[in-house]
């Protein structure tokens, strides 16, 4: 145990760095980006693509707050052209 209460007012970052484990949101950052590399660098028009690229036969989301697709956090970093 690390002998720490709330009351000591410690950062997380701080507890991972103690206990040497890895935040998790980094780790699932990481890893999507090295799928969207992988995906992207194929041409022969295997299904992975084609299921980024898909939209609704509305097209159109839902009310209120839109969900963030998975492609919104890459385009949003790297563009719209990021294949």
């Amino acid at each position: 145990m690390l002998g720490v209460s709330l009351r000591y007012h410690i950062r997380n970052e701080e507890i991972r760095r103690r206990t040497k484990v890895n935040d998790i949101a980094q780790r699932v950052a990481k890893l999507k980006w090295q799928w969207a590399g992988h995906i992207a660098g194929r041409t022969d028009g295997r299904w992975g693509f084609k299921v980024l690229e898909w939209q609704s036969c509305t097209g159109k989301r839902s009310f209120g707050r839109l969900p963030t697709r998975w492609t919104d956090d890459i385009k949003r970093v790297a563009g719209s052209r990021w294949k």
